[in-house]
């Protein structure tokens, strides 16, 4: 059993409410989304047992965090990453998945090895796709057996329906999870910037937990 991964690095995290958090990453090559404002181009991968990568994880030392399964999509490596997560979980790390919310039977699959869910919303007038509620919906009531938080990325052609989409998802499906606003980093400006600030003063409306964090490793530009 071999997973392709780009890479293995340690850093801080850049987004969502863990940000600042001293983290491992293990980043997937291959998604199964193309978003239109994706900043992720990955060309290249090796292969791992994993035994390997665990092997490859304690080269890092102790006083990390968790350990950040990344992409890409590392829910596309079903089988690689459950035996993965268990190993590293085994060995006293926390296991932290970023996803993008679309695949809920491969997580259901892997859902007790983990310790964190970082679940995207793909909201259409942002992606550029249709719309993915229904499998959003069934993906968060797995991820909800752990601890998640969802994140969406705004963008300048981002609308209000989207949003009040989003609300509502939230208030159906788990009303104490809280919402990043995430900006595009390639559109930060003044107008995504009023857009944004509008949108959060939407969601303390309508009573969802919502935050606006960018991507802070762009900020300070770290990997």
């Amino acid at each position: 059993m071999k997973g392709r991964i780009s890479e293995v690095f340690e850093s801080i995290q850049g987004e969502g409410i863990y940000l600042g958090e001293r983290q491992l990453f293990v980043r997937f090559f291959g998604c199964n989304l193309k978003c239109r404002y994706c900043d992720t181009r990955l060309d290249n991968f090796v292969e791992y047992e994993p035994e390997d990568l665990l092997k490859e994880l304690k080269k890092y030392g102790n006083g990390f965090h968790s350990v950040s399964f990344t992409g890409g999509e590392p829910l596309l490596q079903k089988d690689f990453l459950k035996e993965a997560l268990r190993l590293i979980r085994e060995s006293g790390f926390r296991n932290y998945l970023e996803t993008n919310g679309t695949l809920p039977d491969p997580l259901e699959e892997i859902i007790d090895y983990l310790d964190f869910v970082a679940m995207d919303l793909k909201l259409p007038s942002s992606t550029g796709l249709s719309d993915f509620w229904d499998i959003h919906r069934r993906f968060l009531k797995i991820a909800s057996r752990k601890e998640v938080f969802l994140k969406a990325v705004i963008c300048r052609d981002t609308n209000e329906d989207d949003l009040r989409a989003t609300l509502r998802f939230i208030q159906d499906n788990n009303k104490s999870v809280v919402l990043v606003l995430q900006p595009n980093s390639h559109e930060n400006d003044n107008f995504l910037k009023e857009k944004i600030e509008g949108f959060r003063n939407i969601c303390l409306d309508e009573k969802v937990s919502a935050c606006i964090i960018p991507q802070v490793q762009k900020v300070i530009d770290i990997k």
